[in-house]
């Protein structure tokens, strides 16, 4: 059974975080206490952790804060993305591992995803298309490093949905074309979808 800073600590990372609502807000311990079911002091503990990951900023007298994602962070976040999936794109086609089916799967949930109370879902759908082909690579240190980005793709991610109107359509769109390529074994061709996929992300979010 996890332990109440674990539960805090995902709580926070996975709904709280992600939540375009509390960009540039505090957050409230105490009700996000009585909301998980623990004290404040689990709490406590998750922002702890969170604020060593450069998550929050704890501010003295005042509590952890969300900070908008900034400029940089964007720029930074897709250029470690770029680096990895690229890299993922060529070796799965090397390989002959390329996770077809399982992408394609993820690509379907996302097409049924279509409300907006469901942009976490699609996001969600979202981290996994694209982890399914990294994992696929076979480097479990790979793998994990792409992970710990998982936050900061979701929240970017949402942001990226509730900016732009469109966006999710065109998501859509860009991860068939991702598939596509890789369907093909065209690792070139794929490696420009993913380019271009997240380049359009990443332009919505630095337009604010």
């Amino acid at each position: 059974m996890p332990s109440g800073r674990e539960l805090a600590y995902d709580h926070l990372k996975d709904t709280v975080l992600s939540d375009p609502a509390m960009q540039g807000q505090f957050v409230n311990e105490q009700a996000l206490a009585d909301e998980i079911g623990v004290s404040r002091t689990p709490i406590r503990e998750a922002l702890l952790l969170l604020a060593a990951e450069d998550l929050v900023q704890l501010v003295p007298k005042r509590g952890a804060y969300i900070a908008p994602v900034s400029g940089r962070e964007i720029r930074e976040l897709f250029e470690i993305r770029g680096m990895i999936e690229c890299y993922a794109a060529r070796r799965t086609v090397e390989l002959g591992v390329v996770p077809v089916a399982q992408m394609r799967a993820e690509l379907a949930g996302q097409r049924d995803l279509t409300g907006e109370d469901q942009a976490r879902a699609f996001i969600d759908c979202d981290h996994r298309f694209h982890s399914a082909l990294v994992r696929a690579v076979g480097n479990d240190m790979l793998a994990k490093s792409y992970d710990a980005l998982r936050a900061r793709q979701i929240r970017a991610g949402i942001v990226a949905l509730f900016r732009a109107a469109g966006r999710r359509k065109a998501v859509l769109v860009e991860h068939e074309a991702i598939v596509d390529a890789l369907a093909d074994a065209d690792a070139e061709a794929a490696v420009a979808a993913i380019n271009a996929h997240l380049a359009a992300t990443q332009q919505v979010l630095l337009q604010g």
